[in-house]
């Protein structure tokens, strides 16, 4: 009996380890035969970097809604920065959007994030398959597969010429903007607008 009992803990421990792994874990990106990203359907369990509420890099971007940007990052990439302070090959950031609600149950004030995802975008790395900028952005407009932004879409100067490390807006993620300076990898770009801005 004690014999069986110590199998059935070990396949129960195993059992338990493998779901963590699959369900934690990330493997590379994947694409469809046409070039589409398939969508990390998982990344909610990614690491959770930052919340934007209303956030709009044009002084006339004014929406008539809110709007909350949640930013997960593949965990394997989140270790990587906190020990390097830049992103390895193959890191991936889902943006996701959602609107806000103000009223319901208890909430007097304040806004809330909806039920509702309505955008999905993801920032990837891939040196490989982009190799002249090694970074690429997608879009999900149907929640499984993502189209290619084009080069010439303005995300990519924007973050080319703002982003805090490797094109990407790090200063926006607490939790690693002390990271990036202690590594000293903020890009030049970014440390010639924070100067300026202080001006």
């Amino acid at each position: 009996m004690t014999n069986k009992l110590l199998f059935l803990a070990g396949v129960l421990l195993l059992s338990v380890v493998a779901l963590t792994q699959s369900s934690t874990s990330t493997a590379a990106p994947e694409y469809t035969a046409d070039g589409k990203l398939k969508l990390p359907e998982q990344y909610r369990e990614w690491v959770y970097l930052s919340t934007g509420l209303d956030m709009s890099y044009t002084a006339d971007g004014n929406a008539d809604h809110h709007m909350f940007d949640n930013v997960f990052v593949n965990p394997e990439s989140y270790k990587k920065f906190k020990e390097t302070g830049t992103w390895p090959d193959k890191t991936m950031l889902v943006l996701e959007v959602r609107g806000a609600e103000s009223r319901a149950s208890i909430n007097q004030r304040g806004n809330f994030q909806s039920g509702e995802v309505m955008g999905i975008e993801v920032h990837i790395k891939d040196e490989a398959k982009f190799p002249n900028g090694k970074w690429a952005f997608f879009g999900f407009d149907d929640g499984k597969v993502g189209n290619l932004f084009p080069a010439g879409a303005s995300c990519y100067s924007c973050h080319q010429s703002h982003g805090a490390v490797d094109t990407t807006f790090v200063q926006f993620y607490p939790t690693l903007m002390p990271i990036a300076k202690e590594k000293t990898t903020l890009s030049a770009a970014y440390l010639k607008e924070s100067a300026q801005e202080k001006k």
